[in-house]
């Protein structure tokens, strides 16, 4: 990670942290309140199939507003259809914060198959003068921050009943752009790691 924050310094570049979650049907399960012995229970109909996919970066530059990037991959249950994202995807992705941040960036990811594909391998070469990609140590979901956005996705969706696969679509949504207009819980999720963005 040092060798990361030092890169984009030298760059004035962003250091985005990239990361993924889902979210099917069944919403995680918060507390609430009820009457004692009375568990509130809601049913609803349709089909259990379908997830939603997010992949998202969080960029952070000293002095700067954080900001918050995502897309979506909606997997409905069809035979054949792709699961998750593609490398392709992750190039929109990367491409986008590029051109809404106006900035170099150093992107900070895992090591998933994908991440390391041939096709991204010669992508972040062909794109060298603003793109730096770093990969972070395995098993350390602790120095991500996107981690920490996850985690508040999930807590306000807690007990929420999509009654099928648009609705959690349009919560998820709903949920990450307020994220998105939140820089003090970005930034929040930055200090949850211990990782600061130190000044060139």
């Amino acid at each position: 990670m040092a060798a990361g924050k030092t890169t984009a310094a030298h760059l004035g570049a962003y250091i985005c942290f990239e990361d993924e979650a889902g979210q099917g049907l069944r919403s995680p399960k918060g507390r609430t309140w009820a009457p004692r012995g009375a568990r509130p229970v809601v049913r609803v109909s349709g089909r259990g199939d379908g997830r939603v996919n997010v992949a998202g970066a969080v960029c952070f530059r000293s002095g700067e507003r954080p900001h918050f990037l995502y897309r979506l991959h909606v997997w409905h249950g069809r035979k054949g259809e792709p699961k998750t994202f593609a490398w392709h995807e992750y190039r929109d992705l990367i491409l986008a914060a590029h051109q809404q941040l106006h900035a170099p960036l150093v992107w900070c990811w895992d090591n998933l198959n994908v991440h390391l594909s041939p096709q991204m391998k010669e992508f972040a070469d062909e794109h060298k003068e603003w793109l730096r990609v770093f990969q972070m140590p395995t098993y350390a979901a602790e120095l991500n921050p996107a981690e920490g956005i996850w985690s508040l996705m999930k807590r306000s969706i807690a007990n929420f009943v999509a009654a099928d696969l648009g609705g959690l679509v349009r919560i998820v949504k709903r949920r990450l752009k307020k994220i998105q207009f939140r820089p003090d819980l970005i930034n929040g999720c930055l200090a949850e790691t211990g990782l600061v963005i130190e000044p060139l």
